[in-house]
């Protein structure tokens, strides 16, 4: 039971720190941030990463995907079409021995994804998500 009372007591005590780091004066209506220096340089280091690869993981749409002789200039035709049916959406030809392909879209979460896949379904039944390198 000691253990129990002690464990809540640490707890208050750590929420009640929690509630300093901020406060607010409500006659000035203005708001205090105390934060830690090294924030800033954690912050200041991820956005570096980021200009440095800006690829993260996601998910696209595939749209096509196809081996033979005449699969790069059927792949070129089925981007061509898809970026003058949604000009808001990027796509990508890639080439993975032996199938040229063509993804489309950037997006963070399978159900955005998923999402956009069922939208173009009609155009492109044969579609589905993919999880890859997406640009931020």
């Amino acid at each position: 039971m000691s253990r129990i009372a002690i464990l809540v007591v640490a707890i208050l005590l750590m929420l009640n720190r929690v509630g300093m780091a901020q406060t607010l004066s409500p006659a000035s209506g203005q708001v205090t941030t105390v934060q830690d220096e090294k924030l800033n340089q954690l912050t200041e280091q991820y956005r570096k990463m980021s200009q440095n690869n800006p690829e993260v993981d996601g998910y696209r749409v595939q749209v096509f995907f196809d081996s033979g002789s005449n699969s790069k200039n059927k792949a070129a035709g089925i981007k061509e079409a898809f970026e003058t049916a949604y000009p808001d959406v990027k796509s990508y030809l890639s080439y993975k021995e032996p199938y040229y392909r063509v993804r489309v879209g950037n997006f963070r979460t399978l159900t955005e994804a998923v999402g956009f896949q069922k939208k173009i379904s009609a155009e492109y039944p044969n579609s589905f998500p993919v999880k890859d390198l997406i640009v931020q």
